[in-house]
């Protein structure tokens, strides 16, 4: 039962460093939304800018944590492709939790960002491990 479970961590280590990184990437991003929303911004507003900002972590984090390659230019360009699925499938969905769900602003992005985490990390997972001169 050991050995099974030993061989499944081993086998989806990258999943789990990227899990972990998202975790660390989702407090980010909903510290920087709670603040821009605290002052007064506007909802989607400041769930866009918090997007942006947390994504440029997560790329480092990505390059360096979870699949161990080192970041360039051209990977830091391209990373934001990752991100489309994730911030369409966030964005639709939290405004369908706050305007048609009627759930609290406070909340409804953590319930938001769940959604696009198997998209997203199948999608940087092809874009950071892609050779240069592949890419």
């Amino acid at each position: 039962m050991i050995k099974r479970v030993r061989d499944f961590i081993k086998k989806q280590r990258s999943f789990i460093r990227f899990a972990l990184v998202g975790c660390v990437n989702t407090v980010v991003y909903y510290l920087l939304y709670s603040l821009f929303t605290y002052i007064g911004l506007n909802y989607l507003f400041s769930h866009t800018t918090a997007f942006l900002i947390s994504m440029i972590g997560s790329f480092y984090l990505n390059c360096y944590f979870t699949y161990n390659v080192k970041p360039t230019w051209k990977k830091f360009i391209r990373f934001p492709l990752t991100n489309i699925s994730n911030y369409l499938i966030s964005t639709i969905s939290l405004f369908l939790i706050v305007d048609f769900l009627h759930f609290n602003k406070a909340v409804a992005p953590i319930i938001a960002s769940i959604l696009p985490i198997p998209f997203t990390y199948i999608l940087s997972k092809w874009i950071l491990e892609k050779k240069e001169a592949e890419a």
